[in-house]
């Protein structure tokens, strides 16, 4: 019995680090937002890449917003890499937003300067539409 318990106990450890990954329902993705700023930092890390990013905030001042995204391995193959961004970009971010109104957000796609669109994963929900192949 105590062999059974201890497998059971082992199993049960093994699983916990599946349910502590949190979920997304603090973004409000019902309703995403294009900002526009400057890259203050890129952090590439594991379990989420994110960008701090200054936003013009109407006022002449900034708002500062940090911008999770997916984890490293998720990126790669959506083509980014650790170097993609780096302090002093400009950029374009849709993005779905805290539903608290403060400035963080879920990205669901960036527009670079030089107009290049990378998505927070490969084929992800914000895929721009492709026109269909011209028919001969």
């Amino acid at each position: 019995m105590q062999k059974v318990m201890s497998v059971l106990l082992l199993v049960a450890a093994s699983l916990a680090p599946l349910s502590a990954h949190h979920s997304f329902a603090m973004f409000d993705t019902a309703k995403p937002v294009t900002i526009e700023g400057v890259v203050t930092a890129f952090e590439w890390t594991n379990p989420h890449a994110y960008i701090e990013l200054d936003v013009p905030d109407g006022k002449g001042g900034q708002r500062h917003w940090s911008i999770e995204l997916g984890s490293t391995s998720i990126l790669m193959r959506a083509g980014w890499k650790f170097n993609t961004l780096k302090k002093g970009d400009k950029v374009s971010a849709l993005v779905s937003p805290l539903r608290t109104g403060e400035p963080g957000s879920l990205l669901n796609r960036l527009t670079l300067a030089d107009g290049r669109v990378l998505l927070n994963g490969p084929g992800g929900a914000a895929a721009t539409p492709v026109a269909p192949a011209a028919q001969p």
